[in-house]
């Protein structure tokens, strides 16, 4: 049985693109104007998507790649000046403290080094795994000094960037502070918006606001809505933003950045459909072949019994035992799943797991993939996780979480695109952007940028942040956004001359 398995660990890699070589420069002879706009001071502020994060990590190459830095150097052809960044100290990507990695209280590194994707002898993809060919130096001990254009903190959420002490390395070890802030707060009480600002910014982006939804939904939806609830403090990691909670922090922001008559470019939050941690692994990830289907059935006939007696009893719904019914057929069959967001069977008869089959609308999450068909017991070998155990609620975003998803970002959105208005600043719209990549592709010349994992183009393998080519792409929308409001012409740049993802050896 286990055999029957292996791909998923690979599933979703396909063959690994070509990479084409461009050379398409910046025509120097063309004119270029900024506009309304001034961008001799840009200072861009946000979370993982500012900071250039990739591949699972923050490592100095992929920084260079930030959107932001790509903008900088677009904006250096109509007046930009130096923008700076807190790179680390290397391209293997993982955080140090005192010389030693961050763990946690089971001695788990908390920031690895970044994923590359492995080939075998034959050339085919065997998966991403952690990049060993370099050691990590870069250590948060080490505080960087001066001020930096990219305020881009991987793992802040909304309000993060108004806490005071969220760089404070004494926090670190307690979750109240943010290891990539400490390494360049300016001091240990100072916040993030407060530093973006003491820069006094002519011109400024911000992209916040992901993380206060994406947290929940990459954990499977194992985290509460606290939507109702205004004290962010009660809040824990994996937890969904009341939406007056954002709107409260994002109106600060964009107050404080615009109160010296700094001009900007807000951007929106795009749907968690839209990348491939939570499209890439199939709801029918099991492979069967016809006996194999029959015997499982077989099995599974007192669990559906059970559950029809429940209906008749008048327990659950009828709509519900349907739903909970399992049965395997030859081929392809879908993966049992735990699904605690319908009724709670155990407390009805102790004897029945809250169980049932995913559908196509279920998301499974890209981690998935390592843990379908392996056996949650080495010792049995019909312990096969999808089968005979279901799928963890982790790595599972059922519809009704995906509901909760949605409602918090339509307010997120809502509120960024009015506070864009109202403050007379450019609105990049993401979601948009990011929607073509995942439906038809963005073509350049010389290609399609997909949101196919790994092979597509457009996002590093981790399955959430994009590649250079994915934040070229985010950079041309920002300037296409920001020439559209401020009449400047500010040139794109040619995705085809950023790379996609890594490949190891």
């Amino acid at each position: 049985m286990k055999n029957n398995f292996k791909y998923l660990a690979i599933l979703a890699l396909g063959l690994v693109a070509c990479e084409p070589e461009f050379d398409n420069p910046v025509n120097e002879g063309d004119f270029y104007t900024s506009g309304s706009a001034d961008f001799s001071n840009f200072v861009a502020v946000g979370n993982s998507l500012t900071a250039g994060f990739a591949d699972g990590a923050l490592y100095k190459s992929g920084q260079e790649n930030s959107y932001p830095n790509i903008l900088a150097q677009q904006f250096s052809l109509v007046g930009g000046g130096e923008f700076t960044q807190p790179l680390t100290a290397d391209n293997a990507g993982g955080l140090l403290l005192n010389g030693n990695p961050i763990v946690d209280g089971n001695g788990v590194n908390q920031f690895p080094n970044r994923r590359v994707l492995m080939l075998d002898q034959a050339g085919q993809p065997v998966g991403p795994v952690i990049y060993t060919e370099e050691q990590a130096t870069t250590d948060i001990a080490n505080v960087l000094t001066g001020s930096f254009n990219n305020m881009g903190v991987p793992g802040a959420k909304s309000f993060h960037l108004l806490a005071e002490g969220y760089g404070n390395l004494a926090g670190v070890a307690t979750g109240a502070a943010n290891p990539y802030y400490v390494r360049f707060a300016s001091s240990a009480t100072s916040t993030v918006i407060g530093d973006a600002v003491a820069q006094n910014p002519s011109f400024f982006s911000l992209w916040i606001g992901n993380n206060d939804i994406l947290s929940y939904a990459t954990s499977g939806g194992v985290g509460v809505d606290q939507t109702g609830n205004i004290d962010p403090s009660t809040y824990g990691s994996n937890d969904i933003t009341d939406p007056n909670v954002f709107a409260n922090a994002y109106s600060q922001m964009v107050n404080a950045l615009t109160a010296n008559g700094a001009e900007g470019v807000l951007i929106n939050l795009p749907d968690v459909t839209s990348i491939p941690f939570f499209t890439t692994v199939p709801h029918d990830a099991i492979p069967l072949d016809a006996a194999t289907a029959a015997f499982l059935t077989v099995q599974f006939a007192p669990y559906n019994l059970g559950i029809n007696q429940l209906a008749a009893g008048g327990a659950i719904s009828a709509e519900e035992a349907a739903r909970r019914q399992i049965t395997f057929t030859e081929g392809q069959n879908a993966v049992v799943i735990l699904d605690e967001d319908l009724t709670d069977l155990s407390s009805i008869n102790p004897g029945l797991t809250n169980m049932r089959q995913a559908t196509s609308e279920d998301l499974l999450v890209l981690t998935s993939s390592t843990v379908i068909g392996t056996l949650a017991d080495p010792s049995n070998a019909a312990s096969v996780i999808g089968l005979a155990v279901p799928l963890e609620d982790r790595y599972v975003l059922t519809t009704d979480e995906q509901a909760l998803i949605t409602t918090a970002q339509t307010s997120y959105n809502a509120t960024i695109q009015a506070l864009a208005e109202a403050n007379d600043l450019a609105f990049f719209d993401a979601k948009s952007l990011l929607a073509q990549v995942a439906s038809t592709g963005i073509t350049f010349d010389g290609g399609t940028v997909t949101s196919t994992f790994a092979s597509g183009g457009g996002f590093s393998l981790d399955g959430v942040h994009p590649t250079p080519r994915g934040y070229a792409l985010a950079a041309n929308g920002v300037i296409e956004a920001i020439n559209a409001k401020y009449g400047a012409t500010v040139p794109v740049v040619n995705p085809g001359n950023f790379g996609t993802v890594t490949i190891g050896r």
